[in-house]
Parts: structure tokens; sequence; C-alpha cells
């Protein structure tokens, strides 16, 4: 470090602000500190580090699976998120019979300085003694906790704009292929859905409930069709994904018979056939708003927040006027 300071004219306290990622540095100096970094081959020691700071920077991940889409990107938002702090990121998956406390276990061991839940997991967390692992959490998905930070995409709100879409399309009612019981994002978008029919006084059908995956879409197409749906709103794009193909394979058309609306707004949306009308979920906003929330936790104190990421209604080709 002292040789990074000589040859960037700088003192040693300027070069490991610039190392920890301080925005307390003039981006000229910045730079020159970098490009002697750069020059000389110098990297930060971790272990070094950590002996000195008692911290690690390095955060752990809790996840029920990376099997979903949405877990996928949420995995993505975390890790650039935590890259562009200076921290690592440690994942554990808990698989279906895994424990939460054997998940901070494991984190703890590896010395992580705080860890991030995302969505299934957290329902898990909410009933374990989440104090006894000695973590700093920030959980996402969840309702407001004194135990831990949370971070929230506004589900009941996206939902609510979905619905209110098709009502305002002239649909009678609005179907709803829910997600899995147990899941917040699940329940919370399925009360946003029940909130708008009530709002209109428009009828509440019942609804169906998959497990966001595009299989369980095409395994409820028959049921929709059945009860008469002319109009549905899809908790993910996964099932919005299976729900047209089983649509398209009974003969009927989207959005000529059936009008149809997903949420999250995955890489793929537009891109379905028709493209899919849906509900943006901005997943880099909220990985960058949780790492935030830990590392500010972490680093400077910050009290446990709330915080909830606002949505929005992309309107694609997949709704239509009611006939």
């Amino acid at each position: 470090m002292a040789d990074v300071a000589e040859r960037a004219g700088v003192s040693g306290q300027t070069v490991s602000r610039v190392v920890n990622g301080s925005p307390r540095v003039d981006p000229d100096t910045r730079a020159r500190v970098e490009a002697a970094m750069a020059h000389l081959g110098y990297r930060p020691h971790r272990a070094a580090r950590a002996l000195r700071t008692g911290r690690t920077q390095t955060l752990g991940l809790v996840v029920s699976t990376l099997a979903s889409v949405g877990n996928s990107r949420m995995l993505q938002a975390v890790a650039d998120a935590a890259s562009s702090r200076g921290y690592a990121l440690t994942v554990v998956t808990l698989g279906p019979d895994g424990g939460v406390a054997e998940a901070f276990e494991r984190l703890a061991e590896q010395g992580v300085d705080g860890a991030i839940v995302l969505n299934e997991a957290t329902a898990r967390v909410r009933g374990a003694d989440v104090r006894a692992a000695g973590l700093r959490l920030v959980v996402v998905d969840s309702p407001p906790d004194d135990r831990f930070g949370v971070v929230e995409t506004d589900h009941t709100g996206g939902a609510e704009s979905a619905v209110r879409h098709l009502l305002a399309l002239g649909h009678r009612t609005v179907h709803h292929l829910a997600g899995p019981s147990g899941s917040f994002a699940a329940a919370e978008r399925e009360r946003g859905w029940r909130a708008a029919l009530d709002a209109e006084g428009a009828p509440v059908p019942g609804l169906v409930r998959g497990d966001w995956t595009s299989a369980s879409g095409h395994g409820a197409a028959s049921t929709l069709l059945a009860a008469g749906a002319t109009a549905v709103f899809a908790a993910n794009d996964q099932m919005a994904l299976g729900l047209l193909r089983g649509i398209a394979e009974a003969g009927r058309a989207v959005p000529g018979d059936v009008s149809v609306v997903g949420f999250d707004d995955i890489a793929d949306a537009a891109d379905y056939r028709p493209p899919l009308t849906t509900v943006h979920q901005d997943f880099d906003a909220l990985g960058a708003r949780a790492v935030a929330a830990l590392v500010d936790g972490i680093e400077a104190g910050a009290p446990a927040a709330f915080d909830t990421v606002p949505t929005r209604l992309i309107v694609r080709e997949s709704t239509a006027t009611a006939r």
C-alpha cells in the first residue's frame, strides 16, 4: 500500500479509501491510485484485512432453490451489487428439507459479515430464532420485522395494475393463476388481485394454484378455460408461458379469446408468442437495495430498514378488448 501511495503521490489513507470503495475520493485521484495499483500488481489481502478489521468482506445468500427464473435473476442482481461494494458472495441453497438454522451456521462458520435471504426461504426465516445465528440479516420479500431489514417488491400494487388493465379492456372478471402457498410474493400478488376486483365490484372467481413453473401453467389451462376465463392474471411469467401453450393447444387464441398478463417481465417475455403483457419487477434495484441495506448496517451500524421497490405494467400483445 505504501508503494502504491508513493507512485500515485497520495497518502496511505487515500489508497485505503480507494481500496474500500469510499465515495470520499476525488475521481481523478481515484483513477491515479487505481492506475498505480494496476502497474504494481497490488491486490488487497482479504485474510489480512479480516484480521485487522474483524470483517471478511463476504456476504451470505440463502435461497430455497436456484431452479426458478426469479431466484436466479435475484442471485445475479445481488452478486453484481455485492461486487460493486467490494464484497464476495457465498450462496447456500436450502432445498425442500433444509433448515434455516443449519444454513446460518454454515455461513457463520465461513465468517460472512451478514446474509441476505431470498423469496421462498423467507417463510422459514420468519419462524426461526434468527438472533441466535448472530448474523446481520436483510430479507427480500417479507412483512416488516424488527429482527432484520426487509426489502420487498410492490407485489400488491403490481397485481392491482394488471387486474385494472384487464377490467378496463371490458372483461367481466379476471381469473388468477396463483403461485405456491407459503410464498410471500404469491400471497401478496393474490391479495392485489382480490383487492382490484373488489374495488371495481367485479366477481372473484376461484383461483387456480401453480408452482411458478411453466409446466404448472400449462396444466392450469384446461381448468381456466373450463371456468370460462376470458382474462387471466398469472403470478409469474413462467406460468404465463405454459398457459399460453395450453390455450393454443385447446384451439383458443391469445388475446382473441383469452387475455393473459404475467408478472416479473423476465428477459424473454417480449419474445413470447404473443409478446407478454406483464408487470415489470426491477430485480437489479431489488438486489442493489438489499445489498446496500446490509452493507450499510455492517459498515455504519445503520438500523434495520423497510424498503419497497415499485413495479410498472408493461403492455404488449397478449391482452385485448373483451369480445
